[in-house]
């Protein structure tokens, strides 16, 4: 069986202790008798291909894949709730940055501009901001220009040096980058939000029996609640976890349908 946690990028040390504690709460747990549980976590280079791994006990998604390409592909685990500005429960809502020195204070504002997106498959840093640019104004196309940079931390770098003058960002890779980097952080702000959606969505195979999965969804309520596993969340700014079902996911949908409905098919 085969771990990962790809998703955000707080120390990797921080990350493979959090899965270290729940790997050994998963072999005490008689469901998970005469399973391989990892000792060590993965870090594909590919995270699409591994979420489709036969032997995929736990990993992270992106909830608009989760509901498009991975549709009845995977079963849900649950999502984390996090504790950073933009978060609220397992709810999300996309910062949209811009380099402080930038007097622009709306989204309507950066019409003409350039946009620098992590992925087109991403929520957070595509659908979400789609779904916010066809329901803020009727200008088509919108962005003058959009650099796709294949992760959060290049759009935001992107942003900082001036190649792109605004991003989407995750409020928690937004804040697990201002805490990396102290000294940089002054030279971006938050000038608005898009509308909630819920967290990454933990997966696992489908193959994975009915009592591993339950035996997953305790571990990580424990984690993510138990006061004893406190020092374990901190750094991974964690601060809750919740069974879901894809009926919370629905709104990612929701959103590529609004953008579509308006005539924004891309950024």
């Amino acid at each position: 069986m085969q771990a990962a946690l790809p998703m955000y990028f707080p120390p990797r040390e921080a990350v493979e202790a959090f899965w270290a504690a729940l790997a050994g709460l998963l072999r005490t747990d008689a469901a998970c008798a005469g399973y391989d549980i990892p000792a060590a976590l993965r870090w594909p280079e590919d995270v699409h291909a591994q979420w489709l791994e036969s032997d995929l006990l736990l990993s992270q998604a992106c909830g608009y894949p989760f509901v498009t390409m991975l549709k009845g592909r995977v079963q849900l685990v649950g999502t984390f709730a996090y504790e950073a500005v933009g978060a609220q429960g397992i709810y999300c809502r996309s910062q949209l940055i811009c380099r402080a020195d930038d007097v622009r204070q709306t989204l309507a504002e950066f019409a003409g501009s350039t946009v620098a997106f992590n992925d087109t498959i991403s929520q957070s840093g595509y659908n979400a901001l789609r779904a916010l640019v066809a329901t803020t104004t009727t200008q088509r196309p919108f962005f003058d220009k959009a650099l796709h940079t294949g992760s959060h931390y290049r759009s935001i770098e992107a942003v900082r040096t001036g190649q792109a003058d605004m991003a989407s960002i995750d409020p928690v890779s937004w804040a697990h980058w201002q805490r990396s980097n102290p000294s940089l952080g002054t030279q971006l702000r938050v000038f608005e939000q898009t509308q909630p959606y819920p967290g990454l969505p933990l997966i696992t195979a489908l193959e994975t029996p009915p009592a591993v999965l339950q035996a997953l969804r305790k571990g990580l309520h424990t984690l993510a609640h138990d006061a004893a596993y406190a020092a374990l969340r901190k750094p991974l700014l964690i601060s809750g976890f919740e069974v879901t079902d894809r009926s919370h996911y629905q709104m990612c949908v929701t959103m590529q349908e609004q953008a579509l409905l308006h005539g924004v098919r891309d950024l």
